[in-house]
Parts: C-alpha cells; sequence; structure tokens
C-alpha cells in the first residue's frame, strides 16, 4: 500500500506544476497587444491612447509614474514605459 501513495504522490507532483505553467502561458498570450510595449515615450503613449483617466507621481528614484485607462494601467520610468497591467 506504502508503494501505491508514494507513486500518487509524485505523479501529482509533477502534474501540477506543468497545468499551472499552461495557465500562465494563456493569461500571458491573452493579454498581448493591450496597452503600450516597454520602451514607449509618455507622448506616444498620449498619441495613441489619449489622456489617461488619473495619473499618479512620480514617485521614487527613479521616478515612477502610473497613468490609468480604461482596462489597462501604464508605468513610466521617467518618461519610458516600463510595464502595462491589465484590467480585469
Amino acid at each position: 500500500m506504502p508503494r501505491v501513495f508514494l507513486a500518487v504522490l509524485l505523479l501529482a507532483s509533477v502534474v501540477v506544476p506543468a497545468s499551472a505553467e499552461t495557465l500562465l502561458l494563456d493569461q500571458v498570450e491573452a493579454t498581448k497587444g493591450v496597452g503600450p510595449h516597454n520602451g514607449v515615450t509618455m507622448e506616444t503613449v498620449r498619441e495613441r491612447y489619449g489622456e489617461p483617466q488619473t495619473r499618479e507621481g512620480p514617485v521614487g528614484e527613479p521616478p515612477i509614474t502610473r497613468w490609468q485607462y480604461d482596462g489597462f494601467a501604464v508605468y513610466f520610468e521617467r518618461n519610458l514605459v516600463i510595464h502595462t497591467v491589465v484590467r480585469r
């Protein structure tokens, strides 16, 4: 009986990480193309997406600023995009 338990435990430890990895990749694929990509300037973001609903910052060093749009937020370091977050 202990061998069966060990075999099930071993199989479960192999299967779970693979499915979690797949879910993460599916989520990344689903968010591609939403908002600006890294390295784009504030001016380009404003031209392409319009004025943000809200602006926060700059805060810290280097200065980080967040612009909130309908459905996503854009984070800037100085005047360049460093990250875009999709709101669900």
